[in-house]
């Protein structure tokens, strides 16, 4: 069988649960592994800064775990349309094999490459290598897509169990002739001037290893307190899994095995009802690919937010002189990630009590989580915002003082992130303003949040009648 077959690495940085590239080794053919850098394609999104620093590191550990199987990574920049069709002229591409993405402009690009390598007389595949279920398999009574999470999870845990994983290769057969490649270096993908990524040097190790000693971890030490831990972020229960999912890292078919493999419990219950959540996240893009720009919720466009840079940059750098959202905005900014609960905390914050609009607190969360993900993030916050699917009621808006003092009553989270706190006694832990801090250790509340609570009601009475 002439040529060879490509394998088009995309979110899915992994070799074990791969079915592109387990496709590509039963078709016979020698094995060029490929990963393209797209920031060409209209509509696409390039990653932010955390997620470039992650992809450096991520890409580094997959060449080197395709080296150590005969094979390497080959790595080029620009349209993926223009880039796959120069290697297929360059090296004879018989074959091309990727596992899908479900944004509407990668979706739209994948569809015209298959056309493209169909009509010189390839082949082009693409897999299901990221979800549980395909989003077009799960369906409301009446054919279409769910809007509410939990029918939607019925739904999936009374459909056929998720497939189980495939084993990763032992050997890649290699062309005779490699197509040529760039240095990881050359692509500049981590921060150099100024370097502000020692915290998440410091906090993580991306790779499929990594990846899998991480849920490992999880399941051996810590799914027993997840479901009465998970909320309190001080305490050491959540997977940690996010940004390995993300990248691909691993397969959520193999976090469901694995995990459905140790006990059953409430606990691993609730730990793959998270994966539900992602599931419900891509199944929303999927059939709504506007969702990190538009509301769900049409009549969410008319509301009246505040454009006011100077808050929003207060937000942003934890200077809020809210406690409990300070430290989470500065855990986001030193280590690339936040604990679930803060993030919802957080993000009620600029909602509701700043009324700055959740778009710019999605894209603010893009470029500083290592984590970010086109589905969970931008479902994420149209929930909190409360104009997305299954959102949470506008009216349920978070208190940052009763919130802080039920999930950190210790002030241990506060303390951690905000040092200059550290000295105070747990009754001022959270009221700061009590100790009459001067502004140059911390600042004073940028808002009261009683007042700013009654005038996001007010702007949300006004919208329900204006439509």
């Amino acid at each position: 069988m002439g040529g060879v077959s490509l394998v088009w690495f995309r979110n899915d940085l992994r070799l074990t649960d791969h079915p592109a590239l387990t496709a590509a080794v039963a078709a016979g053919r020698p094995i060029v592994p490929i990963y393209i850098l797209d920031e060409e394609t209209p509509g696409l999104r390039s990653p932010g800064g955390a997620s470039r620093w992650w992809l450096h590191h991520s890409l580094a550990a997959l060449d080197a775990s395709l080296k150590a199987i005969g094979s390497r990574l080959i790595l080029r920049r620009g349209p993926a349309e223009r880039i796959i069709k120069e290697i297929a002229e360059a090296i004879d591409v018989s074959g091309l094999y990727w596992n899908r993405t479900y944004d509407r402009p990668a979706r739209e690009r994948d569809a015209r490459l298959k056309e493209n390598v169909k009509s010189r007389g390839g082949t082009a595949e693409s897999f299901n290598g990221n979800l549980l279920f395909e989003p077009w398999e799960i369906k409301t009574g009446t054919g279409g897509p769910f809007q509410v999470f939990t029918p939607f999870w019925r739904a999936c845990r009374s459909a056929r169990p998720p497939m189980a994983p495939q084993p990763p290769p032992t050997k890649l057969p290699a062309p005779r002739k490699w197509p040529a490649s760039d240095a990881l270096d050359q692509w500049g993908l981590r921060p150099a001037k100024p370097d502000w990524a020692g915290g998440l040097r410091e906090g993580w190790t991306p790779g499929e290893a990594a990846a899998a000693d991480c849920l490992d971890r999880f399941l051996d030490r810590r799914l027993e307190s997840y479901r009465a831990g998970r909320d309190m972020p001080s305490a050491d229960a959540t997977s940690r899994l996010s940004p390995h999912l993300a990248f691909g890292e691993i397969s959520p078919r193999r976090i469901w095995h694995t995990a459905t493999a140790t006990r059953a419990s409430a606990a691993l219950d609730k730990f793959l009802s998270e994966l539900g959540w992602r599931e419900f996240s891509y199944h929303l893009l999927f059939h709504h690919d506007e969702l990190a720009r538009r509301c769900f919720r049409p009549a969410f466009e008319n509301f009246p937010w505040v454009n006011d840079p100077q808050v929003l940059d207060a937000w942003q750098r934890g200077r809020t002189g809210y406690p409990l959202v300070d430290a989470g905005m500065r855990e986001l900014w030193t280590t690339g990630w936040m604990h679930n609960r803060v993030r919802m905390i957080t993000g009620s914050f600029l909602v509701k009590d700043l009324m700055i609009d959740w778009r710019a607190g999605e894209r603010w969360f893009w470029d500083t989580l290592v984590d970010a993900d086109p589905a969970n993030n931008a479902a994420s916050w149209q929930w909190v915002a409360g104009c997305g699917a299954d959102a949470a009621p506008f009216f349920r808006i978070f208190n940052p003082l009763l919130q802080a003092e039920k999930t950190d009553p210790d002030g241990d989270y506060v303390r951690r992130w905000l040092p200059e706190l550290a000295h105070l006694p747990g009754a001022k832990i959270h009221r700061p303003w009590l100790a009459d801090l001067p502004g140059s250790v911390y600042p004073s509340r940028i808002v009261d949040h009683a007042a700013a609570r009654s005038r996001a009601l007010a702007a949300f009475q006004g919208l329900k009648k204006a439509s």
